[in-house]
């Protein structure tokens, strides 16, 4: 099932207060964005997310698919203009960084951090393509670059 179809199942059972919902869902089988009002990361609406087995580890990858429009993406959440695909060495078959760097440069995809410091030196930064398909991994904080 996809996760956007459980969401408002989840906010009728938190009495219709999307925030507990979303907070039930572990940290590491959602994908959050920074958002532009808040500065703090918020979950989107994703579906077949697909990692590598360690979500905290320096070398996650990640893909899935999000209904959200590019347009209100970046109306809402922080883009992030350095961002530079990282090499897979675990063979996530849908993870092509190469692909990835060269639509970044084009404007095909979008990058935005998802997750400042998701480990000591190390943000998740997550691309988005207009026709909802997405990736997610992990590189060094931008100044260390």
């Amino acid at each position: 099932m996809a996760a956007w179809h459980r969401i408002p199942a989840l906010v009728a059972l938190a009495g219709g207060t999307a925030s507990l919902a979303l907070a039930a869902t572990p940290q590491a089988q959602e994908i959050r964005l920074v958002s532009i009002s808040s500065g703090q990361p918020e979950p989107i609406l994703t579906d077949g997310l697909k990692t590598t087995q360690d979500a905290l580890a320096a070398d996650y990858r990640g893909c899935f698919t999000t209904p959200l429009s590019l347009g209100m993406l970046t109306e809402t959440f922080t883009v992030d203009p350095l961002a530079k695909p990282e090499p897979d060495t675990r063979g996530l078959s849908c993870y092509d960084p190469a692909r990835l760097t060269e639509d970044l440069r084009t404007g095909e995809a979008v990058a935005f951090l998802s997750e400042p410091d998701i480990t000591p030196g190390m943000d998740r930064v997550v691309a988005i393509y207009s026709d909802g398909r997405a990736y997610a991994w992990h590189q060094r904080h931008a100044a260390e670059n």
